[in-house]
């Protein structure tokens, strides 16, 4: 035993507060942005195609359609009218199809185009650019805002500041007061709203949608897009190299730098420049606060703003168009860009059948649904007369707006006799509630079950019968 044992020496050291570095946290407080204005062929379609859904949402719920309002979500009736057609919560495929053309649509959008969606008809974009204009308006162009929050609070900023938040403010209402107009009866909301009439609940989502609005558009704003939408985030699962994205053409930008007017294209590139000047206009006038230069990032949202922005500095300099523009991946390497592919074959194939359905289900649809439910005390039971009787509760839901008379007949059962009104009629909208009962000579039928069919039918108007046959069964047990 002559090999020493090897100790490790964990004697405690003595640090100095002095050497004690402290670093600083892996976050950076969030920088606000000071979108710049900016003009251009993408800024304008994004504008007209931002006031055409803008004022489509706030026509919406005013339109008129047959003495009511023509689009009202009533939940409290738990009824949807969208002009002719009434929705159930037994239309519950219509929902689904909805949704599904819905999400296809945008995964075909998405796979072709990028984050249009975001850029061009978001709500929350439209929003953000509706307060920015206010913010402008009031407080001036970027830099003049940038200069107005740095300056103390005086009686010119204070002016300007209450001025912006009030039209902010006014702007929420409004967006609120439509908004919950398309699930309350709109001409009465606004009339009790501002003679305090309001109901609790009509009251509480008009103040907390106005709250919303006015703290996502006029505070949150990129921070809703780049945190808080799950869209930025699953993207990218739908892009490929064909995908057309606002993008940088980083092999004609660089490299960069400012350089004069003057200078000839020779004497540029034997600076060893590109044609990107630097000028910092492309992340100015981004409402997300991104370098496009940097390349491709969830952050972007397609809006094209960067894309003017710079075509009006190339332009100015006498240089080519479109060094960001928007671009494929194999367009930017040198190649061409595959339009036809199968992940978008795929999604229009989707989309197309889900559409055909949406349609098929919406024109097929019948505005009147028979619920027949059967009496559970007893399965069969013998009249006063000798004849044997079942027992049915019928539910005739008028699924149309307007009034309808229907008549009701037993099928399937012969010689039987049918106990109950023939005739009745149900409001648009509602449901009939009738207790009925069958009965038949039991030496007239086998004992067993057999199949009946209750028709109901629409009188009236014999050009638009509306009629359904629902099944149920008569049960004799021969005791």
């Amino acid at each position: 035993m002559t090999e020493k044992i090897k100790i490790k020496d964990v004697t405690p050291v003595k640090i100095e507060k002095s050497a004690v570095q402290i670093t600083k946290p892996s976050y950076s407080a969030r920088n606000r942005i000071y979108v710049r204005k900016v003009q251009g062929a993408f800024e304008t379609f994004r504008r007209l195609f931002g006031f055409i859904f803008l004022g489509i949402f706030a026509i919406g719920p005013w339109i008129s359609y047959a003495g009511q309002q023509a689009i009202l979500f009533d939940l409290a009736e738990q009824r949807f009218n969208i002009f002719g057609l009434t929705l159930w919560p037994q239309d519950l495929t219509l929902l689904a199809y909805t949704l599904i053309v819905s999400a296809f649509a945008l995964f075909f959008i998405t796979t072709f185009a990028g984050r249009v969606w975001c850029g061009f008809m978001c709500p929350q974009t439209t929003w953000t650019y509706i307060f920015i204009w206010f913010e402008e308006k009031t407080e001036g162009a970027r830099n003049k805002r940038i200069k107005l929050d740095q300056r103390k609070m005086d009686v010119d900023k204070f002016i300007r500041k209450a001025a912006k938040h009030t039209a902010w403010v006014l702007v929420a209402l409004l967006t609120s007061l439509t908004f919950v107009g398309y699930f309350v009866p709109i001409n009465e909301l606004f009339i009790d709203f501002f003679t305090l009439n309001v109901g609790f609940w009509a009251g509480f989502w008009v103040i907390f949608f106005t709250v919303c609005t006015y703290g996502n558009a006029g505070y949150m704003r990129e921070i809703m897009c780049t945190h808080m939408c799950p869209y930025a985030r699953f993207q990218s699962a739908m892009f490929d190299k064909d995908t057309f994205t606002v993008a940088y053409d980083a092999n004609r930008g660089e490299k960069r730098g400012p350089r004069s007017r003057k200078l000839s294209s020779d004497e540029v590139k034997q600076k060893g420049l590109g044609d990107c000047v630097d000028c910092n206009l492309c992340v100015q006038v981004c409402p997300t606060g991104i370098d496009i230069r940097n390349g491709l990032q969830y952050e972007c949202i397609n809006c094209g703003a960067c894309v003017d922005a710079c075509n009006g500095v190339m332009e100015k300099m006498g240089y080519a168009k479109n060094l960001i523009s928007f671009n494929s991946e194999h367009q930017l390497a040198g190649g061409e860009t595959k339009i036809i592919r199968p992940k978008l074959v795929a999604y229009a194939f989707v989309l197309a059948v889900m559409s055909t359905l949406l349609v098929w289900d919406v024109v097929s649809r019948v505005p009147l649904e028979v619920d027949i439910i059967r009496d559970r005390n007893s399965l069969d039971r013998e009249t006063v007369d000798g004849l044997i009787e079942n027992v049915y509760t019928l539910k005739i839901l008028n699924k149309g707006q307007s009034t309808q008379t229907y008549t009701i007949k037993v099928k399937g059962l012969e010689n039987a006799t049918y106990f109950g009104d023939k005739e009745l009629t149900v409001e648009g909208g509602g449901v009939y509630t009738l207790p009925i009962s069958v009965a038949v000579n039991p030496m007239q039928i086998e004992a067993g079950t057999k199949q009946i069919y209750f028709h109901v039918q629409t009188i009236g108007d014999n050009d638009n019968v509306i009629e359904v046959e629902e099944p149920t069964t008569f049960i004799y047990t021969g005791v």
